[in-house]
Formats: structure tokens, C-alpha cells, sequence
């Protein structure tokens, strides 16, 4: 009985401490459930699935940020970026933050108010970094082509710009544009020539300094297989001096690489400076990410990616597909874009390959909408029995989708 009326009595005061209480708001009930998260086969063109041993680094236990220990991973980081980018530049560092956070750093702190920028667009990337460098005051040109087209080097040269930006790896058309030559045409310009590679890096050759790419980022979530939210980035000499002699300051303070470079320890000051408080298990994933690339070796990744990309486009064309970009030396290998089936719908079609087989496959993104479907198989899916299980999954949802008769 004594018992029963000190549990009777330890309610009513929990009662009685909740109804006196300034919190009016009561807990959500979704929080008070476990986390749940459905296994799905990633073959779109990223996030990718992340490999059991990324996952493991990710999940070590967090350190400072300013630890020495850390300093030590963010230095493996860098020179497994100088590795994958095939560049000795010691301003390369990992942003805290996705592709785009790259993309506004390289546009930020390269370009002022007034100045003039290039922008190839054939796809999705060009038209966001046009955004961005309007945005921030610059005098933006276009150059545009429709989805899975490319630049001549003699267009790309009518211009005059202080900035020239291009999309190695245009995931929204499925196409890996040329690079060669289009540096040294920069150079006798006195432009700087700014690439994007995060659907790219891993997959396909790109060489940072002899192809002589002033800056250069990626994205860790695609061919590198780590969690999405950190991006390689990497400037050169030429491009330091154009950053580091501004008259005015970057538009962002985060982005800043006056601080960046110093969190970085690229600046060649004794000691780091508190600046941001970086992704601490982001960063051990991306160290993993960067460390299997490099026991694999670039050569053998690369090879990887081309072989496997043949593979599903013979599987493709045997379902009666159309590969999107026709020349076959311009496709990305790591995204393979399929025209839209006559008579079906892309949405419908994506939707059952999701319902019935568990398998992400997209539309296409920004030109490219209504246009193509898209399949990546990129890092650790990289594999002809994942191929296989994509090429199943779209046979059956041709076999079951309604198709018009027009």
C-alpha cells in the first residue's frame, strides 16, 4: 500500500511540474519514435550508396575541430584531393557544405562586383553558377547550347572574360564535355578557367594541372561514395593571386578564403585560427572516401566506370532505349541519360521502378525536364550486376506502364 501511494503521489507532483511549466508546446510525436530509414538502391545521379567502411569512418567518435588530431585528417584530406584532382596547388582544402557551397566559394572569392564571367550552359550547373555570379554583381555572358551539346574551343574564344566556368561532368544531360586546350586559352586571355567535377571526379580522367584548370571542385556524395555535405575544391597560383589582390571583400564572410586557407593551413601562418566549426564525421567519411580512391588507383577507377557504362548502354539499346547523347566519347559515365520511351510517361515510370523494385532512378533536372531519364552508377554501385538490376527494373516498367497510343 505504501508503495502504491508513492507512485500515486510521484504522479500527481509530475502533474503538478508539467502544468506549472512555461512549455506550452508539447513534444511531436514523430520525435518520440524511433528513426526509420528505408534501404533503397541509390541509381540516380547522387546521393550514391555509401559503402559499409565510409559509413564506419563517419561513425567514429567526433574530436575538436581544432584538435591536432584533426589538423591531421584535414592534411590526409587535402593531398587525397591533390590526388583525385591530379594537382600539387597547396590552396586545396574541403568546403563544409555540398557542391554548391564550391561552386559559390570558387564564384565568391575569384570574381568583384563588375566584372565580367563566361558561363558555358548546357544543362543545369552553368545556369546555377550564372545565378550565383549575378547575384554577387558580376557582368554575366552566357554562351548557351541545348541539354547534352558541347563548346568548341573556337567559341569558347570569341570572348573576354575574367572568368570562364564549364561543367566536366553535366549530370542533368548526361555529358562529359572536352577540356583539353581550353585552359591555354584562358591563359592567353588572362582568364581563369573554373571546372566542375562533381559528377565527374572518380569517374572520368580530368588532370587540374595539365589541362591548367585555375580552380577546380567536386561534391563527396557521387563517384567518391561519402555522405553528401563536404566539397574538394582547389585554386591555383594564378587563381590565388586574383583572390588574395582583391579591392573588395568576398560577399560572404563563411566563404571567405582569406580564413578558409588558414583553417586549412594553407596560408603558411603557425597557427590555425577558430574560423568555422567544420564537419567533424563529414570529414572522416570524406578521409575514407579519399583513401579508397587512392588504393584503387585513378587509372583503374576510371576504367571501371567506362566498362561498366558500355555494359548498360548495350543493355539499353537491347531494351529499345535511346541513349540520349549519341557520341559515345562525350557521355558521362558515371550518369547515363536515356531519351524519354515514345508514349510513356517518365514520372509513371519512375514511380513503379521505385514502388516495385526499390531503385532511384530520375527525370531530368532544370533544361533537361521532359527530356531524358537518368541512371548512375557511380563508386561502389559501379557494378554490371547493378546494372543488371536497372536494366530489369526499367524492362518491367515498360512491360507494365501505360503507354499512349499516339
Amino acid at each position: 500500500v505504501f508503495k502504491k501511494l508513492k507512485k500515486k503521489k510521484k504522479k500527481m507532483l509530475l502533474r503538478l511540474d508539467r502544468s506549472m511549466s512555461s512549455v506550452t508546446i508539447p513534444p511531436p510525436a514523430c520525435m518520440l519514435r524511433p528513426l526509420e530509414v528505408p534501404l533503397r538502391y541509390l541509381f540516380g545521379p547522387g546521393p550514391s550508396n555509401v559503402p559499409p567502411r565510409i559509413l564506419a569512418a563517419g561513425s567514429r567518435p567526433i574530436i575538436g575541430h581544432l584538435h591536432p588530431e584533426m589538423y591531421e585528417i584535414m592534411n590526409d584530406i587535402k593531398k587525397g584531393i591533390q590526388y583525385a584532382f591530379q594537382t600539387e596547388n597547396n590552396m586545396t582544402i574541403a568546403m563544409s557544405g555540398s557542391g554548391h557551397a564550391a561552386m559559390e566559394c570558387a564564384v565568391f572569392n575569384t570574381v568583384e562586383p563588375g566584372e565580367s564571367v563566361l558561363i558555358a550552359i548546357n544543362g543545369i550547373w552553368g545556369e546555377r553558377v550564372a545565378e550565383i555570379a549575378e547575384r554577387m554583381g558580376a557582368n554575366v555572358h552566357r554562351m548557351v547550347k541545348t541539354p547534352g551539346r558541347y563548346f568548341t574551343n573556337t567559341e569558347i574564344e570569341q570572348h573576354k572574360p575574367v572568368l570562364l566556368f564549364l561543367a566536366h561532368g553535366e549530370s542533368s544531360a548526361g555529358l562529359c564535355h572536352p577540356v583539353d586546350g581550353i585552359g591555354d586559352i584562358c591563359r592567353k586571355h588572362d582568364c581563369l578557367f573554373l571546372v566542375d567535377t562533381v559528377a565527374s571526379l572518380g569517374a572520368a580522367p580530368i588532370f587540374m594541372d595539365k589541362q591548367n584548370i585555375d580552380i577546380l571542385y567536386s561534391g563527396s556524395q557521387k563517384a567518391l561514395n561519402a555522405p553528401p555535405g563536404t566539397a574538394p575544391i582547389s585554386f591555383n597560383d594564378r587563381a590565388c593571386h586574383k583572390m588574395f589582390n582583391r579591392k573588395t571583400k568576398p560577399v560572404s564572410y563563411l566563404f571567405d578564403m582569406t580564413h578558409l586557407s588558414n583553417y586549412w593551413g594553407c596560408d603558411g601562418k603557425p597557427a590555425r585560427v577558430y574560423h568555422h566549426t567544420g564537419p567533424v564525421s563529414g570529414f572522416f567519411a570524406l578521409r575514407e572516401s579519399l583513401a579508397i580512391l587512392a588504393e584503387r588507383g585513378l587509372e583503374e577507377s576510371w576504367e571501371k566506370h567506362k566498362e561498366v557504362a558500355a555494359y548498360l548502354y548495350r543493355g539499353l539499346e537491347d531494351l529499345g532505349l535511346k541513349l540520349f547523347v549519341p557520341e559515345r566519347d562525350l557521355r558521362l559515365p558515371s550518369v547515363t541519360t536515356i531519351a524519354i520511351p515514345e508514349g510513356y510517361d517518365w514520372r509513371e515510370m519512375l514511380t513503379y521502378i521505385m514502388k516495385h523494385h526499390c531503385i532511384e532512378m530520375t527525370g531530368g533536372l532544370g533544361p533537361s525536364i521532359g527530356m531524358v531519364m537518368r541512371i548512375g552508377l557511380m563508386g561502389y554501385n559501379c557494378e554490371k550486376t547493378n546494372a543488371d538490376m536497372a536494366l530489369h527494373a526499367l524492362a518491367d516498367a515498360l512491360k507494365n506502364c501505360k503507354k499512349s497510343k499516339a
